[in-house]
């Protein structure tokens, strides 16, 4: 009994041994782990603010072979400063995950045993990657799953850090200027995918487009209350409040919480008061003792929410991609003759490079053309008088233009089922020949046609077996730009400076008029700026008079309006054509083509109108019929040759071609054999004349 009662104790002993070693082992697992501490020193240390912070504990300012603090030495051999620095920032912080200014990097250290392979009578047992929760002590393997793991902890309330003692570093943060409007923006700001303040220095252009069509409106009435729906970092809504000032209302609206920080603060950075206040607004201007600057309105809502609970006079939409699913509400409760503006940077799917996403998106079959950015614009109009049209709304389109990384649509919106529905017949579809690139929109009938062939312009169809048509669309068959909008917005980048957008409108002008005349430009000074558009009358293509402007920023009475009203309406100038042809796509292989802007002038004088385009720098926008388009292209071109042959066959062939036109002119009044032996025997004696070498002229 003694021997078994030793025995006991000593299995007993062996068992508390084994669990106090176990415990260990946990003890030390949690206090890696472990985020309910309070001390900030029992973070994990893949748990890093900064970049710097994480090549600290590598200590890479010593010219010696480091190892990397993330990894063991078996997966990666210790090296020295400029490489481990490459490791660190391509590897564990460039597929980190981000969270309240931390980054969870991602681990290779042995915290996680994947299960063992068993590879004949040997066991390895492979180290996983993966993340340390900031939250809980849990270790996720995949980037994207831990994104949800972390979600889940936001959906349930728990989002404090008990070793997060301190705010985020405010040098983290760089200060950007754009239009006298400063932002702070992230580091990662260009990056859509792993920021929420989304910020592109590219689409200054497109904000500057913008302002101007917002100041034309506040031009027309005051004062109005204007939405950036997805504020981002708040950018082009400080650019609005601080030009414009006590004309605007300015509402920046975005679903994101960190966006919506990030825009308070901004807001203060730009001497803006914010409402409505919370608990850590600080109002630094006048700590400073300096006024406001302006009012701005910052709300976190989702963008449909806020325009189906608010009225607006203008509506920007710039999601992430396309913004058809926010045109219903955008419409529903937008004022009479207010504008609504939207950017898609869904290029993919408009430019025909993914048919079947446009197919998804905007309801509309689309192959790629050479005039595929024109699509693209009439394409986004269609969407949008569609979704107008479904709240017994009209639009009239101000500009339409499609640049390389987005497509930028501004219409007004005009109240009422009869502008709706002239809206509406204006959608149509477009025939297209895939042989000769001709197209013709189809026309509105309800009956079936038997050989829609018959509508395009060439003869490509009886002279080619097969199909040689498409049918795309429906798209916007109206005029993309107004003429008179265009030329107010020119008129506000010489008041506001805007000396970057002036090319661009002028383009735009000269396209709207469909002519190459520089009337347009206007050379206005600062002192001018103040008294620039003595009277200006605001036309619309529905509603015709809409207000009259004497003076800087004085309306005339509402009885001088009236009169005004009364008044005939002046003519409106014949819409654009609709489309451009490439001069590339048509020219003909072994010809000179001649100089761009000369061979407008040729189309002109042969009674056409003709343009430039902003949509492809080398396109031609004309009334003349593509037959006719390439025959002045062939008639003004000239014959290429190689370097080693003789300038006489260039003559020879202008002489032949000469022949050629005189045959044809003397076949036509005569018809006389005699007059024709007469006429090639001058040829063949110029070309004898002007050939140097004897063997052309044998």
């Amino acid at each position: 009994s003694n021997k078994l009662d030793m025995e006991v104790t000593d299995s007993e002993a062996e068992t508390k041994e084994k669990g106090a070693e176990q415990e260990s082992i946990r003890e030390s697992d949690s206090n890696i782990l472990d985020v309910s501490s309070d001390s900030p020193r029992e973070k994990h240390i893949s748990i890093q603010r900064q970049l710097a912070d994480l090549e600290k504990l590598a200590d890479l300012n010593e010219a010696e072979k480091k190892p990397c603090p993330l990894c063991p030495e078996e997966k990666f051999k210790a090296c020295y400063s400029h490489k481990l620095h490459r490791h660190l920032q391509n590897l564990h912080w460039k597929i980190s995950v981000e969270f309240e200014g931390y980054r969870m990097c991602i681990c290779h250290l042995p915290c996680r045993l994947v299960k063992p392979n068993v590879v004949g009578d040997q066991t390895f047992s492979k180290m996983g990657a993966h993340y340390h929760c900031i939250i809980c002590s849990a270790t996720i393997t995949r980037r994207t799953d831990m994104i949800g793991h972390i979600n889940r902890h936001v959906n349930k309330g728990e989002t404090e850090s008990r070793f997060i003692t301190a705010p985020a570093p405010k040098s983290s943060h760089e200060v950007l200027k754009e239009s006298d409007a400063d932002v702070q923006v992230h580091p990662n700001y260009s990056t859509p995918q792993k920021t929420d303040s989304y910020f592109n220095p590219k689409m200054k252009l497109n904000r500057q487009l913008i302002f101007c069509a917002l100041a034309v409106l506040c031009e027309e009435r005051t004062p109005i209350e204007c939405l950036d729906a997805f504020g981002a970092t708040g950018i082009m809504g400080l650019q609005w409040a601080k030009h414009l000032r006590s004309s605007v209302k300015v509402t920046i609206n975005d679903c994101n919480e960190n966006s919506v920080t990030m825009i308070r603060e901004n807001c203060h950075l730009n001497k803006m008061k914010v409402i409505p206040k919370t608990e850590d607004d600080t109002d630094e201007a006048i700590e400073d003792g300096e006024e406001n600057i302006g009012t701005i309105e910052v709300t976190k809502m989702d963008a449909n929410v806020i325009m189906h609970l608010r009225s607006f006079d203008f509506i920007h939409l710039d999601p992430f991609g396309t913004s058809v699913n926010y045109l219903d509400a955008a419409f529903r409760n937008v004022r009479n003759l207010g504008i609504v503006s939207l950017t898609s940077t869904d290029i993919s799917s408009l430019y025909a490079k993914a048919q079947h996403v446009a197919l998804r998106h905007y309801g509309c079959n689309i192959v790629r053309t050479e005039y595929y950015k024109e699509l693209a614009a009439r394409i986004v109009i269609a969407a949008v008088a569609r979704a107008a049209a479904r709240c017994n709304k009209g639009i009239e389109v101000l500009l339409a233009v499609a640049l390389e990384h987005f497509v930028l649509v501004v219409v007004r919106v005009l109240r009422g089922p009869s502008p709706a529905d002239d809206s509406a017949k204006k959608i149509k579809y477009l025939i297209h020949c895939q042989w000769c690139e001709e197209r013709v929109f189809q026309r509105g009938s309800n009956m079936v046609e038997e050989n829609p062939y018959q509508q395009l312009p060439c003869d490509c169809h009886g002279s080619m077996p097969g199909k040689t048509a498409v049918v795309l669309g429906p798209l916007w068959s109206g005029a993309l730009f107004n003429t008179g909008f265009l030329r107010r917005m020119l008129l506000e980048t010489f008041q506001y400076g805007l000396e970057e957008t002036q090319p661009l409108l002028k383009t735009l002008i000269c396209e709207a008029e469909c002519t190459t005349s520089k009337q347009f430009s206007l050379h206005v000074s600062t002192e001018e700026n103040k008294q620039v558009a003595t009277c200006l009358v605001v036309y619309s293509e529905f509603t015709g008079f809409i207000a009259i402007l004497c003076g800087p920023g004085k309306r005339k009475s509402n009885e001088a309006i009236r009169n005004a009203a009364k008044r005939p309406k002046f003519e409106n100038n014949a819409e654009h054509p609709a489309f451009y042809y490439n001069i590339h796509r048509h020219s003909i292989k072994g010809m000179n083509m001649p100089k761009l802007n000369k061979f407008l002038s040729y189309l002109s004088k042969a009674g056409y109108r003709v343009s430039r385009t902003h949509f492809d720098p080398m396109g031609v926008r004309t009334n003349a019929p593509l037959a006719q388009f390439k025959t002045i292209l062939v008639k003004y071109s000239s014959p290429t040759y190689a370097g080693g042959q003789a300038e006489g066959t260039v003559h020879l062939t202008e002489d032949l071609q000469v022949g050629d036109h005189v045959q044809a002119a003397v076949d036509d009044k005569a018809g006389d054999g005699e007059m024709l032996e007469d006429n090639k025997s001058e040829v063949t004696a110029t070309v004898t004349e002007d050939c140097s070498t004897p063997c052309v002229a044998d």
